[in-house]
This record gives structure tokens, sequence and C-alpha cells, in this order.
């Protein structure tokens, strides 16, 4: 710093001044007057000296300081930046995770069921726990697909028709005839094999033909076909991460959906699939016939 540097410039004046004095007392005597003006020229430069020297103390001490200060500011900073930053991911993460949230939420057909189906949906469960998870708060019956079909095949498996039969005579109920049955099919992300293929092309075909077949089950069992509408979400509604290359039973399944009703009552009435006709008291409806499973 240049006020050292002028501080070290009059620490040496000082000492050369003094050393002038003795080599000029060494060489001979003085006269008082003289004496006593380098005496007190002297203590003069000793004074500045010291005040210099006071000075730079102070000036260094300050200098620590503000350095101290800069390294703690800018320590501060560093730290601000990197908490600032972690709250920015968070705050991405948390958002991200609120608009899955909202979506799954969206998707859900969610309803309050009465006391009486809600107890009778619950205690099916119980008597299947292996093939039957029921979610009440959901309306949500989900029936594993492993043990409810065969490995690739959409036809029951005579071990799960029980269950959907006793499933049928539930929702046949009066407690239960104001709800509408959504049945949805769902797989794990492994492609079908070879076998497979050959009736259904892809995961989104297997899971609509393995809802078609719950609904066809409920409907043989009674359950009134106009209340029961399929769906197939293939691979792309998993619960939990697929296992890639090993298959992942958890999301494979089918879940049945109750929801209030939309039909007009004054304008269904009870239909029964693939029943013959009768052709001599009820006149022929020439409109093209549409099956309802599609």
């Amino acid at each position: 710093m240049k006020i050292t540097h002028r501080i070290a410039r009059g620490r040496t004046l000082a000492l050369t001044t003094l050393l002038v004095t003795v080599a000029g007392l060494g060489t001979g005597c003085v006269s008082q007057q003289e004496y006593d003006k380098l005496y007190e020229t002297n203590q003069s430069l000793r004074s500045q000296n010291q005040e210099l020297q006071n000075r730079l103390g102070t000036l260094e001490s300050n200098n620590s300081q503000l350095q101290g200060s800069a390294g703690d500011a800018q320590s501060v900073i560093g730290r601000l930046r990197g908490e600032n930053s972690t709250l920015r991911d968070q705050l991405a993460a948390s958002q991200n995770a609120f608009a899955s949230l909202e979506d799954r939420m969206n998707s859900l057909s969610i309803v309050q069921l009465d006391p009486a189906t809600d107890r009778a949906l619950s205690d099916l469960a119980s008597q299947y726990p292996d093939m039957i998870v029921y979610d009440g708060e959901r309306g949500m019956l989900r029936f594993v697909s492993d043990l409810t079909f065969a490995s690739g095949s959409d036809q029951v498996q005579s071990s799960a028709v029980e269950s959907l039969k006793t499933l049928a005579n539930v929702l046949s109920s009066n407690a239960a005839s104001k709800y509408d049955v959504e049945i949805v099919g769902h797989t794990d992300d492994e492609k079908p094999g070879a076998n497979t293929r050959r009736n259904h092309p892809t995961n989104m075909h297997l899971a609509a033909h393995r809802a078609i077949s719950v609904r066809q089950t409920l409907g043989s069992a009674g359950l009134d076909w106009s209340r029961m509408s399929v769906m197939g979400w293939g691979e792309h509604r998993p619960i939990v991460m697929n296992n890639k290359g090993k298959g992942t039973p958890q999301n494979r399944r089918v879940e049945i959906y109750l929801v209030p009703s939309t039909r007009n009552a004054s304008l269904s009435s009870p239909t029964l699939e693939n029943a013959t006709p009768n052709t001599t008291s009820t006149p022929v409806d020439s409109r093209p016939k549409i099956d309802p499973t599609k």
C-alpha cells in the first residue's frame, strides 16, 4: 500500500537524521544551540515515526477486517445461491408432482358408495383376498390379472368366474342399481409374445379384450348389459414402476369402477345380448345392429 511505503520512508529519514546527528557529535564538539536544535528535530522525528507506526497498525487492522468481511460476504452469497438453487429444484419437483397428481385425480372416477354396497363389496374382497383388492374411497375393485386370466389370454379362468358371478349379484341389488359399471383393463410394458399377438396385437388390445371378457362374464351372470362399459389402457397407466424384461404383476390388472348412472330410465330398457328375437310378436328392427362390446 502507498501509506505503508510512505511510513517506511519516514522511518528511514528519521534513522538517517539520527545517524547524521550521532556522526556529527562523533567528529567534534557542537554548540549547545545546535545540539538543542538537533535534539528537538530528533524528538519530532521520533514522534512522527511513532504516529506513522500507529496509523500503519490501524490501517493494517482495518484492511484485515475488510478482507475478512469480504470473504464472509462471498461465503454468504455462495451459500444463499446454493440454497436458492435447491429451493428452485424443490419447487419444480413439487409442481411436477402436483401436476401429475392432478392429472391422476382427473382420470379417476370417484364416488361415495352407499353403505350397503360398500359393505357387500368389502365382504367380497375378503372372500377372495389374493384375487381382489377393494378401494372404497374410489368405488373400485381391482382384479389381479394373473389370477383372473392365463398368461397372454383374455379368457376368464374358472377360478375367477365364481367371484365375478358373486359381484354380478351384488351389483344387481337395489342399492347398487343406481351405479354404472366401468371395466378397465391394464397390462405391464412387456411386449406380447408371438402366440399372444395372433389374437391381441398389442398390450392395448389385450387390456381391452380382457375388460370385454369380464363384462361378458358379469352380463352372463345377470348384470344389466346397459350399465357396463369397457376400456383398455394397455401399459399406459402403471401403478408401480415396470420391471424391464421381467414383467410386473401389479400392473397386470382389471379395475371395476362404480360411478353414478347416466341412464335415462324413461328412454332405456333392459337389454339381453345374444337373445333370439321374437319375430312373431315383435316388429323387426331394420336399423344396423351395433355390437355393444365395441
